[in-house]
């Protein structure tokens, strides 16, 4: 399982124009769900981003996590994170999970961050899904298990 967590000041999801999902300040995070994953792996994610320390303090310290500074979650499942390029110009994606699966994972995760106490946003899984945000930094962190 791969997840990209980008500390975004805003964001907004749409799918066919219409407005899906937006959150103020918080984390957009892309979650790739790899052939194999399990619970094991959703658990980890679960556990692992709620109290990282991404988020800066009062002195403008990367100190605090999404919990500290009341942030939320828009979850989008991104099946492209399994990419393989290491060979030819087109990447596969034959490590991505299959969508019931994946979907079941993605779904397992969303519910994990709430119960953390993270308000937890979702886009709409295999959707056509067009995103707007307004990165903070920008800062990046992949986070994988």
């Amino acid at each position: 399982m791969k997840a990209v967590i980008q500390r975004v000041l805003d964001a907004n999801l749409k799918v066919d124009g219409n407005l899906i999902s937006e959150i103020g300040f918080g984390y957009v995070i892309f979650l790739g769900v790899m052939k194999g994953d399990t619970t094991e792996q959703a658990d980890y994610m679960i556990k692992k981003i709620p109290p990282m320390r991404i988020c800066e303090d009062e002195n403008g310290k990367i100190n605090k996590s999404i919990l500290d500074v009341g942030g939320e979650i828009l979850l989008v499942s991104q099946f492209t994170l399994a990419a393989n390029t290491s060979h030819g110009n087109r990447p596969d994606f034959l490590a991505a999970e299959t969508p019931d699966k994946a979907n079941e994972l993605y779904l397992y995760v969303a519910e994990g961050l709430k119960k953390q106490g993270v308000p937890v946003k979702l886009g709409v899984f295999g959707g056509d899904m067009k995103i707007n945000q307004t990165n903070d930094g920008p800062f990046t962190v992949i986070l994988e298990k």
